[in-house]
């Protein structure tokens, strides 16, 4: 397992993104985390789902043990105080909601039960 971080932005929360990716993913699974501005979000959300918002994260599988997470520190900002979560916890969320589309997860029930349950096990509240 491995997570490779890298930002184009000033600043982000520092997690223990080894050890969610892991537990999510397995020991196997590489990720690379990129943390991104509202641009480059728009713009990998353009070119590879042809929608022009500005994402939050962005999830894309590569192989069954690589892929790449996209997170817009900027975006969650603006949408932590709708999910009663702090900035920091808000891009945590994220991170776990990527790995679990990584994981092959689509929206639904299912996926929302995983997200809280991973969630409240690295922020106990």
């Amino acid at each position: 397992m491995s997570v490779s971080i890298a930002s184009s932005v000033k600043s982000y929360p520092r997690h223990n993104y080894a050890i969610m990716a892991e537990d999510i993913l397995g020991k196997r699974y590489d990720v690379s985390l990129v943390f991104v501005g509202t641009k480059r979000a728009q713009s990998l959300n353009i070119q590879y789902r042809n929608k022009s918002y500005t994402p939050n994260v962005l999830s894309f599988p590569l192989s069954n043990e690589q892929g790449e997470i996209y997170i817009c520190p900027s975006a969650a900002k603006a949408q932590a105080k709708d999910f009663t979560m702090s900035e920091r916890e808000y891009i945590a969320f994220l991170f776990i909601h990527g790995c679990l589309h990584l994981k092959g997860h689509t929206h639904g029930a299912t996926m929302e039960k995983a997200e809280q349950r991973y969630f409240k096990k690295y922020f106990r509240r």
